[in-house]
């Protein structure tokens, strides 16, 4: 029995060892990859590998509950908001297949919410009240070159009546006097009546201001015959007496170029609890790609966007108040390009780093610089390298947030420019002439950077792409940890999956990192195959959370006042070196306004910390936050939830 057994066992061995070397004779590079891909497992996954680099893992909805997530906020229930609208999908759109999901990361359970429209490129941030602020969306998708069959543009009604408004339904059809081409509306229009001017030195009423409406008109009949190449005025069919007389329309070039997006007006609060939409007063100007962020008072400044007619909305900025649920104008004019990252500053103040998304002039709003809302007032801040390659770059306000420096990170050319930067700018707006100054490089030049502020005041930066959405295979699958002190970036993990457009980053409370998104336009280096969405949401578990063990936290209060004090148990007090408030992310198009880490002071006892809230209302903005704190291993306990009122 045992020779026999010998002689099978020697056997297998022999056809084992063949067949190994007709592999290696007939194909040496497929068994090399094999080699190495099992020795970077091996590796990726050894212990003291992840004490140094940490580690990714991949998260794949069922497939029924997969979507195009496009927008990620974390709540305060711990569960993550997925909202997708329609996805960038036409198909979607147009079957008014609007999705949105809340998965709870620790439990794995995913939820469907009904979405009310569709919030594809919605703007978004966190009110104090725990509820996460939606407004803007998609009311039409683009049209590229070639696709458009009818000439259209942009259609300025004005009405010269003093005394009244005047409505011109969807449909209402506007004749040039010189081209005699005829135009058909989309939507209504309300034209405001026209203002009285006087003038104090001749006591004479001069000529009256006209009240304007911008609407959007396409041509009766599709070819290029209809195209319209100079400006003209243009009547308005099926009025008549004064009406005909006041109210007329003025249009440029009206043509078969490019359709960009169309915004709209809705307006939501996505409650965390009931977790569905809660519809509230819709905003005054329709915006697509617009950004919210909150204000000292806590109302929220909305602006930017493409409008309802595709066009940048004209410097007309608004506000929202969570008491009305109403929104009101600011006063004056000021226009910036889409998702601008411009964020609350220490004395009232907004600071616009000059980072942006995408649409609008390339010398509109581009500068970075101090805004002051209240007088309209804004100063340029100077000494940004690669100034015009801000589109697509990432800002971060380092922690803590007390230092008040910002990091603007990478960024590419306007529109679909090969142009991508490596650098990084850093300013601290605490000198009394900030400006900005280089930080570390990166290693490749990257659009669509994800960065996540850590609870060790660490920040890790990953992903995006060197060219235009990932074209030419360029999306990069590098991760890094920007480490305060050293002022250097360290290479750690490399994520599992590329991702550059429509991607993003959110901090767990238990200290991880959930990834989420990219929107390749093309799957292959020769840029010849479509790109597909990228669902899967990817995880990344810090080098701080294999240390060992983690302090703990518990107890404590659930509300504490800004100047107050709060005690919470802890059986490491000991060990505990840091604590800091985090406010939660709200992410999406490489612009996450909410995140911040405030250090707070610290005074252990014998079972636990106490932490003191600052008293700056613009630095501690009302809402929940969580709190963390951090042993002298660098390893954070998972948080607690406060609300700061």
């Amino acid at each position: 029995m045992k020779d026999g057994s010998s002689r099978r066992r020697a056997r297998r061995i022999a056809i084992g060892a063949a067949v190994v070397l007709a592999l290696a004779g007939m194909n040496g590079p497929a068994l090399y990859r094999f080699g190495s891909d099992q020795y970077h497992d091996y590796k990726i996954n050894r212990p003291e590998y992840k004490a140094d680099n940490g580690k990714w893992d991949i998260v794949e909805f069922p497939e029924k509950d997969r979507l195009n997530t496009i927008h990620a906020a974390l709540l305060r229930t711990g569960k993550i908001l997925l909202v997708a609208g329609s996805g960038n999908n036409q198909d979607n759109f147009d079957a008014k297949k609007f999705d949105t999901r809340v998965w709870d990361p620790v439990k794995g359970t995913i939820k469907d919410i009904p979405t009310p429209a569709d919030l594809f490129c919605t703007g978004h941030t966190q009110l104090s009240n725990g509820n996460l602020l939606i407004a803007g969306g998609t009311k039409r998708y683009e049209k590229l070159k070639g696709d458009v069959t009818k000439a259209g543009g942009l259609m300025i009604v004005h009405n010269e009546n003093p005394d009244k408004p005047i409505t011109l339904p969807a449909g209402t059809r506007f004749t040039g006097k010189e081209n005699g081409k005829t135009f058909v509306s989309k939507d209504p229009v309300v034209v405001e009546r026209a203002e009285k001017k006087f003038d104090p030195v001749t006591k004479k009423f001069l000529r009256n201001e006209p009240g304007l409406g911008r609407i959007y008109v396409e041509a009766q009949k599709s070819g290029a015959k209809y195209e319209t190449g100079t400006q003209d005025n243009y009547r308005v069919q099926g009025l008549s007496g004064a009406d005909a007389r006041n109210t007329y329309g003025i249009a440029q070039k009206l043509a078969l170029d490019k359709k960009d997006f169309q915004g709209i007006k809705d307006a939501y609060e996505f409650d965390p609890v009931a977790e569905k939409y809660i519809k509230v007063d819709p905003m005054n100007e329709a915006r697509w790609y617009p950004t919210l962020t909150t204000l000292s008072d806590g109302k929220v400044l909305s602006l930017s966007g493409l409008d309802e007619i595709g066009q940048l909305v004209p410097g007309k900025n608004e506000v929202y108040d969570p008491k009305t649920k109403k929104w009101t104008y600011t006063k004056g004019i000021r226009q910036f390009p889409t998702y601008p990252a411009i964020s609350l500053m220490q004395n009232g103040k907004l600071f616009y780093s000059g980072a942006n998304a995408g649409y609008g002039p390339d010398d509109v709003g581009r500068d970075p610089g101090i805004w002051d809302v209240k007088t309209n007032k804004f100063r340029k801040v100077p000494g940004m390298s690669d100034p015009k390659l801000l589109e697509t770059a990432g800002t971060v306000l380092l922690p803590p947030a007390q230092d008040e420096k910002y990091m603007v990170i990478g960024g590419g050319g306007v529109g679909e420019s090969d142009k991508s930067s490596k650098k990084t700018r850093v300013i601290d707006l605490l000198n009394d002439n900030p400006k900005f100054e280089d930080g570390p490089e990166l290693e490749k030049g990257t659009r669509y950077p994800q960065y996540s502020i850590m609870p060790d005041d660490s920040v890790l930066v990953s992903g995006g792409s060197e060219d235009y959405r990932g074209r030419g295979d360029s999306n990069i699958l590098q991760a890094h940890l920007y480490e305060k002190g050293s002022e250097s970036f360290k290479r750690v993990a490399d994520p599992l999956v590329g991702r550059n457009y429509h991607s993003g980053s959110i901090l767990l409370p238990d200290g991880r990192v959930m990834f989420f998104g990219s929107d390749s336009l093309y799957s292959d280096a020769a840029n010849t195959k479509p790109g597909k969405f990228e669902q899967r949401i990817e995880i990344y578990t810090p080098p701080y959370l294999y240390q060992g063990s983690r302090p703990s936290l518990s107890g404590g209060p659930k509300t504490v006042e800004r100047g107050d004090s709060a005690t919470f148990s802890s059986k490491h007090a000991s060990s505990i070196k840091t604590a800091r408030l985090m406010r939660p992310s709200a992410s999406t198009h490489v612009t996450d306004i909410d995140q911040r880490s405030i250090a707070l002071d610290l005074k252990k006892t014998k079972t636990g910390i106490t932490v003191t809230i600052p008293k700056n209302r613009n630095l501690v903005q009302s809402g929940w936050y969580m709190l963390f704190v951090t042993d002298d291993q660098g390893t954070p306990s998972e948080a607690q939830w406060v609300k700061i009122p």
